[in-house]
């Protein structure tokens, strides 16, 4: 069978958790990120299993699910503030332009961020080819949290 042609994709496209009922995550399409990272909370490792929920409460895409993994691995990455952090790693089936696919994700605090879900190369590779004009950037969604940030900024000078 000849493996289909990569799909392109845009700086910013919709992600679906097929197996755990979540639809059109928006995700940041990152190619200078070698590993791809999603917001995890309740990460707990127990009797050689992984627990955790994917977002937290404040999410539109929380489920309160909790997901048990018997595997994983443990991945030092840097923050997206360039601080190394020792992450657990796990693999998820997602879909992405139709395509599904299984991925490794390192679980991250991603509340501040603005996407919920990152994808890196190491995802994308042989897959997707990006194109920066393609897909859809929220915007809004950018501009609001660009705007929450900076009001978190105002407020701590003003309480320093």
């Amino acid at each position: 069978m000849i493996d289909s042609m990569p799909a392109i994709i845009g700086q910013v496209e919709a992600i679906d958790l097929p197996t755990h009922g979540i639809q059109s995550v928006p995700a940041r399409i990152d190619t200078g990120a070698r590993t791809s990272a999603i917001w995890a909370t309740n990460i707990k490792f127990e009797n050689g299993k992984i627990q955790f929920t994917l977002f937290d409460t404040s999410s539109p895409y929380y489920t309160g699910e909790l997901i048990e993994l018997g595997t994983h691995s443990e991945a030092v990455v840097a923050s997206s503030v360039g601080q190394p952090q020792l992450r657990y790693k796990v693999q998820l089936p997602i879909r992405i332009k139709g395509k599904r696919i299984k991925a490794s994700f390192t679980l991250a605090d991603r509340s501040t961020q603005t996407y919920p879900i990152l994808i890196g190369r190491s995802t994308l590779r042989g897959k997707f080819i990006v194109d920066v004009k393609a897909g859809t950037v929220f915007k809004e969604h950018e501009k609001k949290r660009t705007a929450e940030l900076r009001n978190l900024i105002d407020f701590n000078q003003e309480n320093n």
